[in-house]
């Protein structure tokens, strides 16, 4: 038996949604948070299966996990062991790759098997491993299983040959412990990058640059336990600012930093997308009468986010003329396409760039969620189309999206989920 989503499109929605704490920062931060020699608060955390995927790898560790209300978690390492990091549970999940820099920085040592999730194509840790190395670290591969050594971490210039997310998060927290100064070059800028530095900042590590192209470390001692609010999701929100161009009479999308979506909103504007801009909202207002096509070329932030390019696709279906979207980070990141283009869409992919030749309309069938943004992109396109569309492969969506259901339901949209063969 297996869980799937359906959903009956051709309803327009309607309401107020409220954006959960960032996935992509949340994965990182919980495993900061061992680095600590006392009891982390973490607020606004999002009830995603990745969560309770890192609380289990917390728990293999000693660590003890405790869930307050919704969206509170404290973490406390105090009666934490190294123990090797080989179960199932790393292999579902990519995101555990930032206990080696953790481990690694606390204890001089990491025994973990190869980290799993989304399969987008090549998606290599070398970065992480050359960081680590610069730092004194000795890497070894063996039987699946990466162990790592270091007598001793010391500060060291390390420059990223590519501004990698998880390369510049994995190398900072193994450098927090590192004797004298390390220095990232080409560090990756993006939102959570920040928010993992505020919360080690607050631990009473000695982190600068964060959000600039070089980010300094100088190593301390010990940290110390603190509380910290997690940044609003930057991708739940565009998921759900496209999800309202696409359906909605009127959506006002809140708990949101509009800054770190500029370069979606810019793209929404340009297709035809009316919009107002608060401090902490943003509320779609409707469209011009004919959705314009548009051209897409994923880029590290500020740039437009690759995670954002396959909920889009959805939208450009509906869009007058030929959309092109090129992605520069996954180069494989288009299986949503071919499930687009069962529902009827127009698509003509050559990697690295799919043609979106459009407006066409979309007929509710049987789809496959590929990937956790996939199965965003295809409850969008659930939404639009005519009949009911039935979502294979869930457990990739409910892997970064925070009650989607109720939050969906809650906007007048009809869906439901049902166990099948």
């Amino acid at each position: 038996m297996e869980e799937v989503i359906k959903i009956e499109g051709g309803r327009k929605l309607h309401g107020t949604v409220r954006i959960s704490g960032s996935k992509n920062a949340t994965v990182a931060l919980i495993p900061a948070a061992i680095l600590a020699h006392g009891p982390v608060t973490i607020c606004g955390v999002p009830n995603i299966s990745d969560v309770q995927s890192l609380s289990v790898l917390l728990q293999e560790l000693g660590v003890a996990v405790i869930r307050k209300g919704e969206d509170i978690l404290i973490i406390d390492p105090t009666e934490m062991e190294n123990r090797p990091m080989t179960s199932e549970t790393v292999g579902k999940l990519r995101a555990s790759y930032y206990f080696m820099g953790a481990l690694l920085g606390r204890y001089g040592h990491v025994e973990m098997k190869m980290p799993g999730g989304c399969y987008l194509g090549p998606r290599p840790i070398d970065l992480h491993v050359k960081g680590f190395e610069a730092l004194g670290a000795q890497v070894k591969y063996e039987h699946g299983t990466y162990i790592i050594d270091a007598k001793e971490l010391i500060g060291n210039k390390i420059f990223l040959d590519i501004s990698s997310v998880g390369a510049t998060i994995n190398i900072m927290m193994a450098a927090v412990y590192a004797k004298g100064r390390t220095t990232i070059e080409n560090a990756a800028k993006e939102p959570e990058i920040i928010d993992v530095a505020t919360l080690l900042n607050k631990m009473g590590a000695k982190i600068r640059g964060v959000g600039t192209n070089v980010i300094t470390i100088d190593g301390v001692d010990s940290l110390d336990g603190c509380f910290h609010e997690i940044i609003p999701d930057r991708i739940e929100a565009a998921t759900y600012l496209v999800l309202a161009a696409a359906a909605a009479d009127e959506v006002v999308v809140e708990n949101i930093i509009p800054q770190h979506l500029e370069s979606l909103l810019s793209k929404l504007n340009e297709i035809g997308i009316q919009m107002e801009i608060g401090l902490d909202h943003v509320k779609v207002t409707g469209r011009r009468e004919e959705l314009k096509a548009t051209d897409i070329k994923t880029l590290p932030y500020p740039g437009f986010a690759t995670d954002i390019q396959q909920p889009l696709t959805a939208l450009l279906t509906q869009a007058q003329g030929q959309s092109i979207v090129t992605e520069t980070i996954y180069r494989e990141r288009f299986k949503h396409c071919q499930e687009l283009a069962k529902m009827g869409a127009n698509i003509n992919v050559m990697s690295p760039s799919a043609m979106i030749n459009g407006p066409t309309p979309l007929t509710g069938c049987e789809v496959v969620a590929t990937d956790l943004r996939c199965g965003a992109c295809l409850v969008i396109a659930g939404l639009l189309a005519e009949g009911v569309t039935t979502i294979h492969e869930i457990y990739h969506i409910d892997r970064g999206y925070d009650n989607l259901d109720g939050k969906l339901k809650a906007l007048g949209a009809n869906l439901w989920r049902e166990q099948v063969d």
